[in-house]
């Protein structure tokens, strides 16, 4: 896991989508100045689908996302936002950010071909975290219940 606020402009741009994370995580603190602390998530998630609307991001909210299992859709989650159909958005208006938070972004990144999440909260205090499930390790599930020691054989 990265976390931008630690890298120079230069190592962002080696990122996944660093120029388009660094717009993100700008826009989020422009929102978090603007609206401060203690509203609902949906006030957020409405307030950044506007403001990355109005810097000409596409942006989708509330996407649906099915979660198989076996083959058999067995769930559904929605994300907050896709941005660029990229980047999944996760925002958060806890106290502070817990690790079921990323967990949950983890999720998500798991069951779409989305590789790269951003955790907002918009708590006492502006947190963000910056999650990475890259499609290569995706393909390790393809196959969940064949057993390693098959291999070894």
């Amino acid at each position: 896991m990265n976390t931008d606020s630690n890298t120079s402009f230069s190592e962002r741009q080696q990122l996944k989508y660093g120029e388009l994370s660094s717009s993100i995580l700008k826009i989020f603190y422009e929102v978090y100045n603007e609206l401060g602390h203690g509203f609902l998530e949906s006030v957020y998630r409405k307030s950044m689908a506007i403001a990355l609307s109005d810097q000409g991001i596409s942006v989708a909210s509330e996407v649906p996302v099915p979660v198989f299992f076996r083959e058999r859709i067995v769930g559904e989650f929605r994300a907050d936002l896709l941005v660029e159909d990229k980047i999944i958005l996760e925002l958060k208006s806890a106290r502070t950010l817990e690790p079921s938070h990323e967990a949950q972004l983890l999720h998500y990144l798991r069951s779409t071909e989305v590789e790269l999440g951003l955790l907002l909260n918009f708590g006492i205090r502006p947190q963000f975290r910056r999650l990475l499930f890259d499609n290569e390790r995706e393909k390790i599930r393809e196959n969940p219940c064949k057993s390693v020691a098959e291999d070894l054989q």
